[in-house]
């Protein structure tokens, strides 16, 4: 068993995580198009050649760390790195600059992304790859995702409620952005460095089989298990990301009341946070799958909801249905985490090849990115094709706005639920997977 000094330390490393994928989902493309004056269609490009690019480098973190071999394991010395670089990037992106033209202020903003990302990978991928490592438990892997999604939630909390309070603090608005992004940064920093010194690496297995790179990856991509879990969560990831770009548009020019704004983010954090020991408990009883296939519904019923009654019911109506949603976003923090070791312990005993924690790792961010990228470049693409422009939105560009938080997303969680039926691996289907490996 775990002690509670490994699982907290654990758990803050996704702090800082999180907190970096919320400002990026509910704030930068807001930050581009509003305050940086950037094009909306080339702010949403912008942001999907940062998302492919930094979706490239996991594959490639997570193979090298599987293979690196140091005095201080695998995966620290890469989260080092990521963090330190993090901090000094978060800054300079949230620094406003002026330039000449559209087209450099786009190369200029597509350039620190794409550096930012790289950084994210380096320490996000390493640190996805520990899970599995620290305890083949098939209960406690839950619980000590309950851990790190309890702290991935409160990262959120901060990302989502603290961005618009630090910019306010300052009367020069590119002052604001810039102390707020390097505040930010800072927090990441010291969250990660608190993982890296509160856990101990297990040794890694000597002599394990290595194959190549194209060969490593072509044959978990082959693996219907892993793909019966890895597409469902690809298609949340969309649809969330694309609500999570779209609502800061709603509340401003939908209700008119961009402060509501903050309120609605408070009530789905909050919930989803408070939520979150309730579903490991679920879980225990009637296994991970069933839990996020009912929490993705709640979530599915609450979009809808939102999407066709929103405009109507007002700006109060959209923060309760944003704390209802929490309560099924909630399982999105959990369940899919907890998920992906059992499908690293099936891999090993299936294939005898060795544990591929950071290839399963990296693949699983990759996809997530992927649809982190599509969503926030689609949302880009539509505001453009209805219309908006930033302070004078139009009918036509509402229409647009609405159709970005709701019936879009909705088909991505459709879908995702579809597949995720599939998915075959259960507490007893696990437990007669380690028999078979007690026997070898």
């Amino acid at each position: 068993m775990l002690n509670r000094r490994t699982k907290f330390g654990f758990g803050v490393g996704d702090l800082g995580g999180n907190l970096f994928f919320t400002i990026i989902g509910f704030y930068l493309l807001y930050y581009f198009t509003d305050i940086l004056s950037l094009a909306p269609a080339l702010a949403g490009t912008a942001l999907m050649i940062g998302k492919i690019w930094d979706a490239i480098t996991d594959p490639i973190t997570g193979y090298l760390s599987d293979r690196t071999r140091t005095r201080y394991g695998r995966r620290r010395p890469y989260m080092v790195v990521g963090a330190i670089i993090s901090f000094f990037c978060m800054g300079l992106i949230f620094t406003p600059v002026e330039l000449s033209s559209q087209m450099k202020l786009f190369i200029y903003v597509t350039f620190l992304y794409c550096l930012l990302n790289t950084a994210y990978t380096l320490v996000n991928i390493p640190y996805a790859a520990l899970l599995p490592e620290l305890t083949d438990d098939y209960h406690e892997r839950t619980i000590l995702t309950g851990y790190r999604m309890s702290f991935a939630v409160m990262g959120t909390f901060v990302g989502a409620a603290l961005v618009m309070p630090i910019v306010n603090l300052f009367p020069e608005v590119p002052l604001g952005w810039s102390m707020m992004g390097t505040f930010m940064g800072a927090v990441m920093l010291i969250s990660t460095m608190a993982t890296v010194f509160a856990i101990h690496e297990p040794e890694a297995i000597k002599g394990q089989v290595q194959t190549g790179f194209i060969s490593t990856f072509t044959s978990v991509l082959k693996d219907r298990v892993f793909l019966s879990a890895l597409l469902p969560w690809t298609f949340f990831i969309t649809g969330t990301s694309m609500i999570q770009g779209a609502l800061v548009y709603y509340f401003t020019y939908i209700f008119g009341n961009e402060g509501l704004f903050q309120l609605a983010l408070i009530a789905l954090l909050s919930f989803s946070l408070l939520c979150i020991p309730l579903w490991v408990r679920i879980a225990h009883k009637i296994g991970k799958k069933q839990c996020y296939m009912i929490g993705m519904g709640i979530m599915s019923a609450c979009v809808l909801a939102f999407s066709l009654l929103g405009q109507y019911l007002g700006p109060i109506y959209g923060v309760i249905i944003m704390g209802a949603a929490g309560v099924g976003l909630s399982t999105h923090y959990v369940m899919p985490h907890a998920i992906l070791p059992d499908v690293v312990e099936y891999d090993s005993i299936k294939h005898h090849s060795g544990r591929r924690e950071g290839v399963f790792s990296s693949l699983w961010t990759f996809s997530s990115k992927i649809g982190q990228a599509f969503a926030l470049a689609l949302n880009g693409w539509v505001l453009a094709l209805f219309g908006y422009q930033s302070g004078q939105v139009s009918d036509l560009a509402m229409k647009g706005i609405i159709l970005v938080s709701g019936p879009l997303p909705l088909l991505w969680y459709l879908l995702g639920l579809f597949i995720l039926r599939k998915y075959p691996i259960d507490q007893a289907y696990y437990e007669k997977m380690l028999e078979k490996k007690e026997v070898r």
